[in-house]
This record gives structure tokens, C-alpha cells and sequence, in this order.
């Protein structure tokens, strides 16, 4: 090696040395929102415990048709395979910008006749003449950015807190398809309960209607009674078939979710006419572990960590960028050169490209990014917020279904001893048609609310279960506890 190549070689291994300078700010998880991490408010210690939330909280229920469904719909679901494919294609974007620490090499073979302006140039400095002629070659080429301001570090990090963010919302996808899997079953068995109410509440009327038509025809009832009472009957009757057509519209909506057309829907559904019960208190741990547990949480931290190492990337685009280049092959003009000493080509050095001194579009590229690192950052702020928030509507929702049904179920109660008094009165001559139709009237409206009630709450635990992020296994990103 000669002194000009030994240069090249110690000009390299000095610009090697000293990369690792890294412009643009170094990333630290922001703080949370006072208060983020403090006990939820809304905690009813009747209903709910403080006690971490299970991953799988459909397992709550113990029911094992539901437990089926929602593996199932996690592993056939299409919006859930359209989340794993964009996360397939960020990371396979991570590695695509982790070959930035590696040379880039290509290797160039060709043979090309005719004639060159560098030849020609050549030729006529020596008196000769340009000519058309072959010039072969097969070159093996290599490149490297030497990151001396942190370019390549940047774009990686940037590209490893995407990729991380497509890992969170995929998380995201898992959440919303087990709470909607469960809510579709649950919305099914609840039709199925207040079809039942319904069907059992026509029989009551129907047989009341039907007292009464025989007492007219006794000539204890006017026409009027009697016309009363059948359309108590029609009125009831006409609630089935709506609530049919909502049942059969969960089953449809259930086989989407499982990744099946409306003619492979699951069968055998229609005995479920009880919504699922939990077997134990609802189990939704404290602040700090829901903002670790949430997928959007955690997306939106990552958004802001691939923010900020954005800022780092096109600050580098204010300095210069340096490669080390270096080719090695054959240049002829003939075949039977290209491996001689006379065809043998080779090079080594270094290249240095620098927009200067116009460095407005950098600099505005450095604010750009320095304003989008700052709506990220409030954009994290108010995904938390909205969180806690979403977590404590639920609870205090659920509360409140809580004590609707307990006083709905105490109505139902006396209004079926009423109602059981009032019939046998009405036997007995005491009591008039128009206080035995109103006391139905009542009877039936309150089995049909508390029918509804039972399913609100199941609905309700549903949506609460969903606002605490559970149904996805991952690994969390490490968020703050401190306050600020």
C-alpha cells in the first residue's frame, strides 16, 4: 500500500473515530398528569375490587361459550389481521433502517462500445484522435455513512418507537375485538332473556284476555273490557318480533367479528336466554396500572419518542454528511484485461456533501419537526386524560345501572304479589277489569325494564372492561409514575 492509500485508510479510521456524536435532544418518557396515578374516584367497593385487572377478563364470567367466541374472533378477526400486517411492515421498515450502519455494496459488470467524452479528452491531450471503442468493466463497489452527527442513530430510533407504536395499536385492535365479541354475545343472550320475558308476558295476557272474553259472555264484562284486554295482548305481541330481529341481527354481527360471512354465522345460539353473570367483583386495579395497561396510552407515548428522534434526524441535516467510498475490479478495453494489472481498478476515500450555506429548508425541516414532537406530546397528555376519564364514566355508569336494577328488580316483586292479588280479586268479584288491566299493564312494563336492566349491566361491564384496556398480551413500554 502506497502513502496516498495508507492517507485514505488513516483519514477513514479518523472519521470513524470520532462519529457518535449525536445532535437533536435525547428522548425521556414524559410525565404523567398529576394525579394520573392516584386511586380511581369512581371505585364502588360494593361491586369492585382495587385488585389488578386479568389480561383475559372475559374469564370473569365463566362461560365457556364466550371464552370460545372471543379466541376465536382474536384469532380470525380481519381488522386484527390487518393490524398484525401493519405491524409486520414496520418492523420490517426497522430493519430496513437498521442496514444504515452497514456499508452498502453493489457490484457492476458491463460492457459498453462507443464513445466517452473522459476517453475522447484522454486521446486528444496525446495527439490521438477519438475513436469509438469497447470499454468493459466489473467493479465491486462499497459505500458508508460515517454518523458522525447521529443521522442513522436517529432514523433508527425513530423507526424502532414506530414499529412500537404499531405493536400498541394492534394491542388497540385486541381490545376493541374481545369487548365487541363479548358485547355482540352478551347483546344475543340478553335478547334472548327479554324474548322470553316477552313470550311469557303474552301468555299472561293472553290468558287475562281470554278470562275476560268469558266473563263478558257471562254477561260480567262489557264489550269495552273485553276489547281492552285484546289489545294489551296485540300491544305485547308486537314487541316479539322486534326483538327477534335484533337477536338474529347479533348473531350477524357476532360472525364478523369471528372473520365468517353472514351464512357460516355460529349456530346454536339461540339457547342462550341469560346474559352472563360475573363470579366475583370487578377487578379494575388503580390509575398508574391502567395508564401501563392501555394500548392507546402506550401508542401515543411511542408516537412521541419517534417525534423526538425525528427532531435528531433532521437536525443532522444541518451538517455535513460524510461517506467512505471505495471500489475495487477491472476497466478495459478489451475482455482479456480486465484481470491484468493494466485493467485492475480500485479507489478508496472519503466524500463529504453539505447544503451550504442555503440552510433555510434544514432549518425550517428542524422546526417542522420540533412542532410535531410538541403535538405529540399533548396529544399523549390527552390520550391519559381521556383514559381516566373513559375509565371513570364507566365505573360511575355502571354504578348507576347497579342501583336502577336493584330498584327495578324490588318493583317487579310487589308488582307480582299486586298483580297476583288483583287476579284473584277479580275472580272474586271485588276488584274492577280496569285495576287488573293497569296492574298488568305494570307487570308487564317492569319484567321488560328489568329484562333490559340485565342487560345494561352485562353491556355496561362490558364497556368498563374495555375503558380499563384489557384482552391483549404484550409487553408494556415503560411509562413514568411521577407526577407533574
Amino acid at each position: 500500500m502506497n502513502r496516498r492509500a495508507r492517507a485514505a485508510v488513516s483519514a477513514g479510521v479518523i472519521i470513524i473515530a470520532l462519529s457518535g456524536c449525536r445532535v437533536g435532544p435525547n428522548y425521556h418518557p414524559p410525565a404523567l398528569p398529576r394525579g394520573a396515578a392516584a386511586p380511581l374516584v369512581s371505585l364502588n367497593t360494593a361491586a369492585e375490587t382495587a385488585t389488578p385487572l386479568p389480561d383475559a377478563w372475559w374469564r370473569l364470567y365463566d362461560d365457556t361459550r364466550l371464552d370460545r367466541l372471543i379466541t376465536e374472533a382474536l384469532h380470525a378477526n380481519r381488522d386484527l389481521a390487518a393490524a398484525d400486517a401493519n405491524f409486520a411492515a414496520a418492523r420490517a421498515q426497522l430493519e430496513a433502517v437498521h442496514a444504515y450502519r452497514y456499508p452498502s455494496t453493489t457490484v457492476n459488470a458491463s460492457g459498453i462500445y462507443g464513445r466517452d467524452a473522459g476517453t475522447d479528452e484522454i486521446l486528444e491531450l496525446g495527439g490521438h484522435a477519438p475513436q469509438n471503442t469497447w470499454v468493459f468493466e466489473d467493479l465491486f463497489q462499497a459505500a458508508y455513512e460515517v454518523d458522525l452527527f447521529g443521522r442513522v442513530h436517529r432514523a433508527i430510533e425513530a423507526a424502532d418507537a414506530t414499529s412500537d407504536a404499531a405493536a400498541a395499536a394492534r394491542d388497540g385492535v385486541r381490545v376493541v375485538v374481545a369487548a365487541e365479541t363479548a358485547r355482540a354475545y352478551t347483546t344475543l343472550c340478553a335478547l334472548g332473556e327479554e324474548l322470553a320475558v316477552a313470550r311469557h308476558s303474552l301468555d299472561v295476557v293472553s290468558h287475562e284476555s281470554d278470562i275476560t272474553a268469558r266473563r263478558y259472555e257471562a254477561g260480567g264484562n262489557s264489550t269495552f273490557d273485553v276489547t281492552r284486554a285484546r289489545a294489551l295482548v296485540a300491544q305485547v305481541r308486537s314487541s316479539i318480533p322486534s326483538l327477534e330481529g335484533q337477536r338474529r341481527a347479533a348473531v350477524f354481527e357476532l360472525a364478523a367479528l369471528l372473520g365468517r360471512t353472514p351464512a357460516e354465522a355460529p349456530e346454536n345460539l339461540e339457547d342462550c336466554v341469560t346474559p352472563p353473570h360475573l363470579v366475583a367483583l370487578v377487578p379494575v386495579g388503580d390509575g398508574s396500572a391502567l395508564i401501563r395497561r392501555r394500548p392507546d396510552v402506550r401508542r401515543a407515548e411511542r408516537i412521541l419518542a419517534a417525534a423526538t428522534a425525528d427532531i435528531g434526524v433532521a437536525t443532522a441535516d444541518l451538517y455535513p454528511t460524510v461517506h467512505l467510498l471505495g471500489f475495487y475490479g477491472g476497466v478495459a478495453s478489451s475482455l482479456s484485461q480486465l484481470g491484468t494489472n493494466i485493467g485492475r481498478a480500485w479507489g478508496l476515500g472519503p466524500s463529504i456533501s453539505w447544503s451550504f450555506p442555503n440552510m433555510a429548508g434544514p432549518r425550517a425541516r428542524v422546526r417542522q419537526s420540533t412542532a410535531i414532537q410538541a403535538a405529540a406530546l399533548a396529544r399523549f397528555d390527552s390520550v391519559v386524560l381521556t383514559a381516566l376519564k373513559e375509565t371513570e364514566q364507566a365505573l360511575t355508569v355502571y354504578a348507576a345501572a347497579l342501583d336502577n336494577h336493584q330498584a327495578l328488580v324490588e318493583a317487579q316483586e310487589q308488582i307480582h304479589e299486586a298483580f297476583r292479588i288483583a287476579h284473584n280479586q277479580y275472580l272474586a268479584g271485588s276488584t274492577s277489569n280496569l285495576d287488573l288491566l293497569t296492574t298488568e299493564q305494570t307487570l308487564v312494563a317492569l319484567d321488560a325494564a328489568v329484562a333490559s336492566s340485565d342487560a345494561a349491566l352485562v353491556q355496561n361491564q362490558v364497556a368498563l372492561f374495555e375503558a380499563l384496556g384489557g384482552g391483549w398480551r404484550a409487553e408494556s413500554g415503560t411509562l413514568p409514575d411521577a407526577n407533574r
